[in-house]
């Protein structure tokens, strides 16, 4: 729960701000301390007079009132964490550019406790390669970010952009501010973790990828910052929600991309889990501009191999490191997996198989066996990926 936990809320114009007091009325509910503040166009969408009666306190709009002025400095301060939901593509577009006209930016950049975001717009302003610039920036500066759900619009439209739901948000405060297991082995160590897939540009506009969501390896990273190690994710593309308390995030496309952060990081770890399906072939060249159908059939695409992260850390390992890699499979299962345990100088493998029903790539559930050098096989029945990333910890503390 949120008991005595100082919440800074901003609201920001969107249509999304009608969800805003059901927000704070969780919020208080769940025991927080709630202030908000908004900007001039949510109060198109939001009554400030509904937003101070559920949280009980005065609802900051402007710099100054009655002759008195807010001070943006002090409740930047105050907040234990700033939330923003909605925010909106203008808010965001100033956020990332260090703007700052009214009492939400101001609060922002004065603001020395942990951000999150909550975007909500239409799905074409999703999509644009602006927001999408805008929302990496964010990032970078460490900001966390909610993932927008999929439906109906203000507009009309069906697609990506809707806001996170108010139970949804308030389940990531609580996930956020939840006490890390303070012994046991993996309290303060630094684990690598990589997920999700990676894709390979053919132009650009096509790419070759694969099916994987991610949800693994984020399950394994939320279960690894909830028994109290330092997380650092490279993660490709994926929507699926990034857990809070990660000491980094670095968001990749490509497999180059994905190895060079891998390697970047990886002689500062003590374990490295790598989860993510990275892509074996690219494209040999990737043509400036989309490639156009021909008469006679496609074109030739020549492939080439991929630098192998797997390979490289495995025989790059320190005695004081462990590296865990992942094999999905569809034929001689434990015969491909015990051959890249060693081929790769991995410590251990997780295995799953594409032939058992619930454990492929987009589904909640997986179904596991773990080969190491130790001892024999470990096998763990389809369950949840948030139990099968438990046992894996588990087994490899053990």
């Amino acid at each position: 729960m949120l008991q005595g936990k100082k919440i800074l809320l901003g609201v920001s114009g969107s249509i999304a701000a009608y969800k805003a007091p059901m927000l704070v009325r969780q919020l208080v509910k769940a025991g927080a301390e709630v202030r908000v503040v908004i900007t001039p166009a949510a109060a198109q969408f939001v009554s400030p007079l509904s937003l101070s009666t559920v949280s009980r306190y005065p609802v900051v709009a402007e710099t100054a009132t009655d002759n008195q002025w807010n001070n943006h400095v002090e409740l930047g301060r105050w907040a234990d964490l700033f939330v923003i939901a909605p925010l909106s593509c203008h808010t965001l577009a100033k956020l990332a550019h260090g703007l700052c006209d009214n009492m939400l930016l101001a609060c922002y950049l004065s603001a020395t406790c942990p951000i999150v975001v909550a975007p909500a717009m239409d799905s074409d302003m999703w999509a644009h390669p602006t927001t999408q610039r805008n929302l990496a920036a964010l990032t970078s500066f460490g900001v966390h970010q909610l993932p927008v759900g999929e439906g109906e619009l203000a507009s009309g439209l069906v697609g990506p952009g809707r806001m996170a739901e108010p139970p949804e948000i308030v389940d990531w405060v609580e996930q956020f501010f939840a006490e890390p297991e303070a012994s046991g082995y993996w309290a303060g160590k630094h684990v690598l973790i990589t997920a999700g897939p990676t894709y390979e540009p053919i132009d650009p506009v096509r790419f070759i990828g694969n099916r994987s969501s991610g949800k693994m390896g984020l399950a394994l990273a939320k279960s690894l910052t909830a028994r109290g190690a330092q997380v650092h994710l490279v993660l490709g593309p994926s929507t699926e929600p990034v857990p809070p308390g990660l000491a980094t995030l670095v968001r990749v496309e490509t497999s180059a991309e994905m190895y060079d952060a891998a390697t970047d990081l990886f002689p500062g770890m003590q374990v490295a889990i790598l989860a993510a399906a990275v892509a074996d072939y690219r494209p040999e060249e990737v043509a400036l501009k989309k490639v156009k159908k021909a008469e006679g059939g496609l074109p030739m695409l020549k492939l080439t191999e991929t630098a192998d992260i797997l390979h490289t850390l495995g025989h790059s390992k320190r005695s004081d490191q462990l590296v865990v890699g992942f094999a999905l499979e569809t034929q001689d299962e434990a015969t491909h997996a015990v051959e890249k345990l060693v081929r790769k100088n991995a410590d251990f493998i997780v295995m799953n198989s594409l032939r058992d029903s619930g454990a492929g790539f987009g589904v909640a559930t997986n179904k596991i066996s773990i080969f190491d050098r130790a001892g024999p096989k470990q096998d763990f029945p389809l369950a949840s990926k948030e139990d099968v990333a438990a046992f894996i910890l588990d087994h490899i503390a053990s």
